[in-house]
């Protein structure tokens, strides 16, 4: 009972999203990092409650975990670009009702995945111009590297992601990695899982572009998706591909 009393939860802070911080004023009012969690395909916010609790009981002077709900249910068919849309905006209301977050970081299961890197693609703006060359005082090192929503990027932790698609290579368990049904697969899984299933197949064709996973393996017009990558690269993470 001691356990749960450090951890105090509200469940209406951004469209009915849940956040989850210390129940100790002293410590809550320390906690300056952002910690983003993002459910998979027809998934919802609850899904991360045991998590959210444990990553506060842990850090209870260092984290503030918003569990998203932008993109629950059946509205994760909707498609990777327009549910990271929308966390994109969630994101900023959460950062604009919480001033004193300062750091940020992403956690992800399945297409939460990739909807976090749509976002995070979104939200990022890269440094100011000639900061870079002046790098020595504390002050300028700040403005030397790119930020999301204005905060400092930290973890990027994406569990069984789908981020090069589900199409061939055994993907999808229950297509038994036959190539037939995995082409059968491709011509109707739109049919289920509508607009998400055409982005994960690689089967969407929005005015002659290439699939939106083909286009976020790089920065595309005013999308940094190569950021992401940077994001991986220094920062611990779990990558899944499933």
């Amino acid at each position: 009972m001691e356990e749960e009393k450090k951890v105090c939860a509200s469940e209406s802070a951004v469209d009915g999203s849940r956040d989850v911080w210390s129940s100790e004023p002293s410590l809550a009012s320390s906690a300056d990092h952002l910690v983003v969690m993002v459910n998979g395909i027809l998934g919802r916010e609850t899904d991360w409650k045991y998590a959210a609790e444990k990553f506060v009981r842990e850090l209870p002077d260092k984290v503030f975990v918003h569990c998203s709900e932008r993109n629950v249910s059946m509205l994760t068919l909707d498609g990777v670009d327009v549910m990271g849309g929308r966390l994109a905006e969630e994101v900023l209301e959460v950062i604009k009702s919480k001033p004193n977050m300062r750091k940020i970081s992403f956690v992800a299961h399945s297409v939460g995945g990739l909807v976090a890197r749509y976002a995070i693609g979104r939200l990022y703006r890269p440094p100011e111009k000639g900061s870079m060359a002046d790098s020595c005082n504390e002050e300028s090192k700040e403005s030397s590297v790119g930020t999301i929503g204005g905060l400092e990027a930290m973890n990027f932790i994406a569990v069984a992601a789908p981020h090069l698609g589900s199409r061939g290579n055994k993907q999808v368990p229950f297509l038994l990695g036959v190539p037939a049904f995995e082409k059968v697969a491709s011509c109707v899984i739109h049919f289920i899982f509508r607009r998400t299933g055409r982005h994960l197949f690689l089967t969407d064709d929005d005015e002659g572009k290439p699939p939106l996973l083909k286009r976020m393996v790089q920065d595309y017009g005013d999308l940094y998706f190569m950021y992401v990558c940077c994001f991986l690269h220094y920062f611990p993470f779990i990558y899944g591909i499933c």
